[in-house]
């Protein structure tokens, strides 16, 4: 289950392909393809793994108070499909 109190990072099986939407997530060991629709939150899930949590992640990528819960949403799904896992 999705902690955001938690340390994550990028799985290192998923490679992440800019584009001018945010970017295209390719899990190599499940050949499973999510998008990122935001810059943002591609900056996130790339910064993830600098962060003692995704809190303090969220925070840094400049991520608005409004906006946060979006993106832990967003983020539950990624470690759901196991683009970001614990670390």
């Amino acid at each position: 289950m999705f902690d955001p109190d938690r340390a994550y990072r990028c799985s290192p099986r998923v490679a992440l392909r800019p584009e001018p939407f945010g970017a295209l997530a390719y899990d190599f060991g499940t050949r499973r393809l999510s998008f990122l629709k935001t810059k943002i939150l591609v900056e996130v899930v790339r910064t993830l793994g600098d962060q003692p949590d995704v809190h303090t992640t969220l925070d840094a990528a400049g991520v608005p108070a409004d906006q946060r819960p979006a993106y832990l949403a967003a983020l539950a799904g990624l470690a759901e499909n196991g683009t970001i896992e614990p670390r």
